[in-house]
């Protein structure tokens, strides 16, 4: 269902992206409306499903994760049945923090956060004993440049 945005949602929403935690009052102050508005229009965009969730943003550093590895898969199997526990393989590892399939020479790359080397190995093993593979890349990032779950909605943020 294609909903309808204004500028004011946009603000909203980027409101809400920053800080998904701060007060109708506050959110309203910020976006040059009163509060009863500005919660209709929060209500709508999550029946609309434009808002999934609301959840809070951690340091993996901060709790141990000092490892991120972009895991690039290559597989010969495409039926349903490989597809189907492949998946759910996936969705069953808290490690894989995001999954995609891909067009081209990869089929699907996987973010992945753990520990170290050794929880990776442990991961990859996990994984590899459930589903069939072909052939599995991993990337260690050495640093991470830029992350955000921001999306550009405002004007002078690419949008």
């Amino acid at each position: 269902m294609a909903v309808k945005i204004d500028e004011l949602d946009r603000k909203i929403l980027e409101c809400l992206q920053e800080d998904s935690g701060r007060s109708l009052d506050e959110i309203a102050k910020i976006v040059g409306s009163s509060k009863t508005p500005v919660w209709n229009r929060i209500r709508k965009l999550r029946e609309a499903g434009v808002i999934r969730q609301q959840t809070v943003i951690l340091d993996p550093e901060a709790l141990g994760f000092e490892a991120c590895f972009f895991v690039l898969i290559r597989t010969s199997e495409h039926e349903a049945d490989w597809q189907a526990a492949f998946l759910k393989a996936l969705r069953d590892r808290p490690e894989v923090l995001e999954a995609h399939r891909l067009a081209g020479d990869i089929d699907y790359i996987l973010k992945v956060r753990v520990a170290n080397a050794r929880a990776y190995d442990a991961f990859y093993q996990a994984l590899i004993s459930e589903v069939r593979v072909h052939n599995v890349t991993a990337l260690l990032s050495m640093e991470e440049i830029k992350s955000t779950t921001r999306l550009p909605l405002v004007a002078g943020d690419g949008a």
